[in-house]
């Protein structure tokens, strides 16, 4: 099972997913726990190419680009081998992450960035994605507050553009309610957690 997490910067998800694979690990199912950009040497070092706060003239069409490559050697170097293995693959982040974050809010157009990325996916869809919906007031908050976290050149954007992110996700959730699970991220971590392992578990025994 190929399972993926999406949302704006601080909803929480890569939180909640630590503990979504340490309970499945627990009960002993195999887990490849990934992200998006990353994941395997070459993709990381695409990653940071990608998120470089120094970086601020990339264009928004490279930036897409450098995203695809980054998930193209991703799934051909992880992903694939892992759910050919018969294992279930985590990942923080995949292409809807694309469609909301340069075809939403860089304006270059969801459909564009989705035809982009199929040259790179060649298909490849998760199973079940989370999208963790957080006003990006909030996240952005919850980020200011996590010294520990990684501040990269997205979540330095203005408030406007992570806006523009949110609503994307939004309009991708309404057109794909088949695989994508919208969560209500401003609850508690626990209650957040507990929906979340509700709905793989589910899945996992229509399997």
């Amino acid at each position: 099972m190929f399972i993926t997490f999406e949302g704006g910067e601080g909803s929480g998800k890569t939180t909640c997913i630590q503990k979504v694979v340490a309970h499945l690990q627990n009960e002993h199912y195999d887990v490849v726990l990934t992200r998006e950009p990353g994941g395997t040497p070459i993709s990381e070092e695409i990653r940071n190419v990608i998120l470089d706060k120094k970086n601020t003239d990339m264009d928004p069409r490279t930036e897409a680009l450098l995203y695809a490559a980054s998930r193209r050697q991703h799934i051909v170097e992880k992903i694939l081998p892992a759910l050919k293995a018969g294992k279930i693959v985590i990942s923080d982040r995949f292409l809807d992450s694309s469609l909301a974050y340069q075809g939403g809010a860089r304006g270059l157009g969801i459909d564009t960035i989705y035809q982009v990325n199929q040259y790179a996916t060649e298909g490849l869809e998760p199973d079940v994605t989370f999208f963790f919906d957080i006003d990006p007031e909030e996240g952005l908050a919850r980020i200011a507050k996590n010294a520990g976290r990684e501040v990269n050149r997205l979540d330095v954007e203005a408030l406007a553009f992570h806006q523009k992110v949110r609503a994307a996700f939004q309009a991708i959730a309404k057109q794909n309610p088949k695989r994508i699970v919208t969560i209500d991220a401003s609850k508690s971590a626990e209650e957040v957690y507990e929906t979340v392992l509700h709905e793989i578990e589910k899945r996992l025994k229509k399997a």
